[in-house]
């Protein structure tokens, strides 16, 4: 019987690089080979600052995170936080499925980017190479969470492969730091700094990726350890190598031909090098196949979590005695991308994806709040696997939750004004 309930449950075998690595890569994902550019294009040459403060509005809400998922190392870990939080099921399962929603509109748009950076090589029908790679990453979803992993764990060492690549071709470009330092600061001015807002509101999205990393907290070697410091430590990483590479970026390139380049690392390399960019533009495929795959593992995560708390179909979440991964759950998720990669474009997918993230993010930070105010639902018999609370976990500041909703809200009333005003 023991052997039984061990094999219907998720295999427990990421360690704590791993876990990091997944996490990385799904922050840096294929964004950061086009969005330094539009960055730029609203900051000029302060770009780099417009990186740092988006990371510190985006770290708030990220220590949030990292509490919760020490706290209940779930899968679904929004909807499972939610509900501890508020103890509204209908609206922790809504959160559940918004999670799944931005996870398949996000790996719909990278599918969609994928056939771009594909036709530098080869040109083939769009449905083709849609439906081929998401066969393909579908198959080492299901295969296992261990091989899954570790491959996005190898596509996200290439990713920092392309990007320290970028940082050793423009090394030379940095002896005109100090005098570029020395151009640039007495030269502040309100214009100068309200693109450093605009352009740290554009890169915050630089760095949306690290809440997924809690749906496989179920699947983390000592959750309530590791899971803090991956999510701290992915983030930190990505900081340091955004505003290196933004650094780099302005010193080879004007913001202006930054901002009018659809592959800004590209067009740096080549402007080095004066050779063909093909090997960033591989690097670039490699970046868009694991972002694709990680929002794959992360959906089929959260369908699972959710059935688990008996708010799905019990046979969605089913997990396979063999290859130990929800089957189903990842089926469903992967075939649903891929009705809407091929329906909707581009600019709808990208734009709905940053909108749901806020709302979640808002109602994350108010859960912790609700929690450590002693508000959130208590565990009762009967709870099963929300009744994790434990005294061994990691904690913030009450102020983090606060500060992290307040910033969440401020954003998002910012993304509806400009949807108004556009």
């Amino acid at each position: 019987m023991e052997a039984l309930s061990k094999q219907n449950t998720l295999k427990r075998s990421i360690s704590l690089p791993l876990i990091c690595l997944y996490g990385l890569g799904n922050i840096l994902g294929a964004g950061v080979y086009v969005l330094i550019g539009k960055v730029a294009g609203e900051a000029g040459n302060l770009a780099p600052l417009s990186f740092f403060l988006a990371s510190l509005i985006a770290g708030i809400t990220a220590f949030s995170f990292a509490e919760l998922s020490s706290r209940y190392p779930l899968s679904a870990g929004e909807a499972v936080y939610i509900q501890k939080g508020f103890g509204i099921r209908q609206l922790s399962l809504t959160v559940g499925l918004l999670i799944v929603a931005t996870g398949i509109v996000s790996s719909a748009t990278i599918a969609k980017g994928f056939v771009g950076y594909l036709d530098v090589f080869i040109q083939l029908p769009d449905w083709a190479v849609i439906c081929a790679l998401l066969c393909l990453l579908a198959l080492i979803a299901i295969w296992g969470i261990s091989e899954s992993v570790l491959a996005a764990a190898l596509f996200t060492l290439l990713e920092i492969g392309g990007l320290l690549l970028i940082l050793w071709v423009a090394a030379p470009a940095w002896e005109q730091l100090p005098s570029r330092l020395s151009e640039e600061g007495p030269n502040l001015s309100s214009a100068s700094l309200g693109g450093l807002f605009s352009g740290a509101f554009l890169a915050f999205y630089a760095y949306v990726g690290f809440e997924d990393m809690v749906n496989v907290a179920e699947e983390v070697k000592d959750p309530r350890r590791n899971m803090p410091i991956a999510i701290l430590l992915a983030l930190a990483v990505a900081t340091v190598l955004y505003i290196l590479v933004a650094i780099s970026s302005l010193l080879v390139l004007s913001p202006a031909q930054l901002s009018q380049s659809d592959a800004p690392l590209a067009t740096i390399y080549e402007s080095i090098t004066g050779t063909n960019p093909w090997l960033i533009s591989l690097v670039s495929l490699f970046a868009v196949i694991n972002g694709a795959l990680i929002q794959i593992i992360m959906g089929s995560r959260v369908c699972y979590g959710l059935s688990q708390q008996n708010w799905l179909p019990a046979s969605i979440g089913k997990v396979n005695s063999k290859t130990r991964t929800p089957i189903n759950a990842t089926l469903i998720v992967s075939f649903i991308i891929l009705l809407t990669a091929l329906a909707l474009p581009i600019d709808t997918l990208a734009n709905t994806t940053t909108y749901l993230l806020l709302i979640v993010f808002s109602l994350v930070n108010a859960a912790l709040l609700r929690i450590k105010l002693g508000k959130g639902e208590q565990d009762e018999e009967g709870d099963g696997p929300l009744t994790t609370e434990v005294d061994d976990f990691y904690q913030v500041n009450i102020a983090i939750p606060f500060f992290g909703f307040l910033i969440c809200i401020l954003f998002l009333l910012g993304q509806t004004l400009s949807i108004l005003l556009s």
